[in-house]
């Protein structure tokens, strides 16, 4: 039956219908379709040969799509499992914003009473950067905290853990403060310290005026005076020993000496150690033994950074002010410490006494050294004041001026053996000299300068300038009698003859003397005009200072004027009648009185 449907089917086809109608045979037209089938699949066959190589790419280009869906399958697989991840997170964070929110519910409830318990308890944030920050003042701070000291006393009576625990806290808080302010303040100062430093070149008795070879080395200065010259130096012993200290970036403009730095240093530790020393005795209740140690725990890395600063400086110094100048400064910081009640700092100043005073007592032996050492044979032949004199003076007059309050033995032993080995070199070279009047103009001019510098700088009693004093009135009395000998020398010698015989009472002696003194007196009569101008003139020649000069053209004078007094009176009245008036000698002296 299904064969006959079938039939049924194929006969109703249009086709069908038209080769039925035409009587056409089938098998003949079978024939004809099966041959049209091979010519057919011969000219697919020969497309598909033509086209292989297309369907060849075509194929590949179907695996590779195929293997590029395959990991965008995998990759949209990830994206998935990462979306499930995030819904998951998302749900957790759910769950934890509800918990926040609760937790915020219960927060905000008790909040009000929260806040008020943490502003009784809580240090100001205000309070904490003032201790922090550079430069502040502590006290501030500190003495708001002294109005709560009883706080702390409740806390010490009732948990004295806790008290230490704070007391503590304190300590290395404040400790750290300190010691970065003062490290930072300190390395600031160095910058504005002088670029030319006092070297072992520049000692007292060292030549520096003398041709130098390619190979040695010149002095690091180019005024070898101002290392034995305090000039104002001096002034932060007096004004500026209270004074501000220096602000580094305010001042980088200008240029201090060591001393002034160490003098600022110094005083912003003394300010600072003194009121912390006070604050902590006060507000911890703690007093000796206990007051010191808490002091040197907060105190105590500070200090021995300033104490190594010093060390470094010292070893290398050769600029003995400077470093007396220290010594003096903490003698004067230690008194002040006194003053204020604070001993807390007395160990401190002895460690620095102890590092500067072996270096300064080394310094000054060495320019004592200088001194032994010099060779007067290679200095010129000038009878002026010598450069090495003016640095004596100059340098001891500022070790005397800075020691007039504050007495030392130790110094003024090395003073008096400077002072002697200084002698002594003035005395060499006044040897290099062939007359005996230029070696006393060189001693007088000498003299005359050191103790012209002493009597300026220093009180007119000093040991130093009574000894050069004496020193200079001596060479002073004996160059008179140098310069009036070839104007006055037989009357000279005649009146101390005479005087001679008069004591041993040599009457007869004495008469035979008239003829002697009359060619004295016709001498004398002939050319004492002449006489006082040459005086005039060799003594103002001779020294470069017109007081000295004039000082020791009056004291010639004088001895002239002592001189024909005596004269006057051993002469016969025959002589007498042809001497000169003692009033017309006076009246021509006169004339050659000082205005200085």
């Amino acid at each position: 039956m299904a064969e006959a449907v079938l039939i049924g089917e194929q006969i109703e086809d249009d086709e069908v219908q038209e080769i039925l109608k035409t009587g056409t045979d089938l098998r003949q037209y079978a024939a004809q379709i099966e041959k049209e089938f091979k010519e057919v699949e011969n000219r697919s066959i020969d497309d598909y040969i033509k086209e292989s190589q297309n369907i060849a790419n075509l194929h590949n280009q179907i695996g590779n799509t195929s293997n590029i869906l395959e990991r965008m399958e995998s990759m949209l697989m990830d994206i998935q499992d990462a979306l499930n991840n995030i819904s998951t997170e998302i749900t957790s964070l759910q769950k934890k914003s509800v918990s926040m929110s609760v937790q915020l519910t219960n927060r905000q409830s008790i909040r009000a009473q929260i806040s008020q318990f943490i502003e009784d308890m809580a240090v100001p944030e205000e309070m904490i950067y003032k201790f922090r920050k550079p430069m502040a003042n502590y006290q501030i701070p500190q003495n708001a905290m002294l109005k709560y000291k009883f706080f702390f006393e409740f806390i010490l009576s009732n948990e004295r853990t806790v008290a230490q625990e704070i007391c503590n806290e304190y300590v290395d808080t404040m400790s750290k403060i300190y010691y970065s302010y003062f490290k930072s303040y300190s390395t600031r100062l160095g910058s504005l310290k002088f670029e030319e430093a006092v070297s072992k070149d520049d000692l007292m008795g060292l030549d520096d005026s003398g041709p130098k070879g390619i190979f040695s080395k010149t002095s690091s200065l180019k005024n070898k005076s101002t290392v034995f010259s305090i000039g104002d130096r001096g002034e932060v012993l007096n004004q500026q020993l209270e004074a501000p200290i220096i602000v580094p970036h305010a001042q980088q403009k200008f240029r201090y000496a060591y001393e002034a730095l160490f003098r600022s240093e110094q005083y912003a530790l003394v300010d600072n150690a003194c009121r912390e020393y006070l604050f902590v005795t006060d507000f911890f209740i703690v007093r000796g033994a206990q007051a010191q140690e808490l002091f040197n725990q907060i105190m105590g890395k500070t200090t021995a950074l300033l104490i190594k600063n010093l060390e470094t400086y010292v070893q290398d110094c050769y600029d003995t002010i400077a470093l007396f100048l220290c010594i003096q400064l903490c003698f004067r910081y230690q008194l002040m410490c006194h003053k204020r009640c604070v001993p807390a700092l007395d160990k401190y100043w002895d460690n620095l006494h102890a590092v500067i005073w072996p270096r300064f007592e080394q310094v000054f032996r060495m320019n004592i050294q200088s001194i032994q050492d010099c060779d007067p044979t290679k200095f010129p032949k000038e009878t002026g004041p010598h450069y090495i004199t003016r640095r004596y003076a100059e340098f001891s007059a500022a070790i005397v001026g800075i020691t007039e309050n504050f007495p030392n033995e130790l110094v003024s032993h090395m003073l008096l053996e400077l002072q002697e080995e200084v002698k002594c070199f003035m005395l060499r070279m006044a040897a290099i000299f062939t007359t005996r009047k230029e070696q006393l103009i060189y001693l007088i001019n000498n003299y005359d300068l050191v103790l012209g510098v002493l009597m300026e700088r220093t009180r007119d009693n000093s040991k130093e300038a009574e000894a050069f004093r004496e020193l200079l009135s001596t060479r002073s009395a004996e160059y008179v009698e140098e310069i009036l000998a070839p104007h006055l020398g037989g009357i000279i010698q005649f009146v101390k003859d005479c005087e001679q015989m008069r004591d041993k009472e040599q009457t007869e002696e004495l008469k035979r003397q008239e003829r002697r003194s009359l060619q004295l007196v016709a001498n004398f009569s002939a050319n004492w005009k002449k006489s006082l101008e040459e005086l005039n003139r060799e003594v103002f020649l001779s020294f470069p200072s017109l007081l000295t000069g004039s000082q020791l053209l009056q004291l010639a004078l004088a001895q002239l004027v002592q001189y024909y007094h005596k004269f006057y009176k051993l002469l016969t009245p025959n002589a007498r009648a042809q001497l000169v008036n003692i009033h017309v000698i006076m009246i021509e002296v006169k004339k050659y009185k000082s205005n200085f």
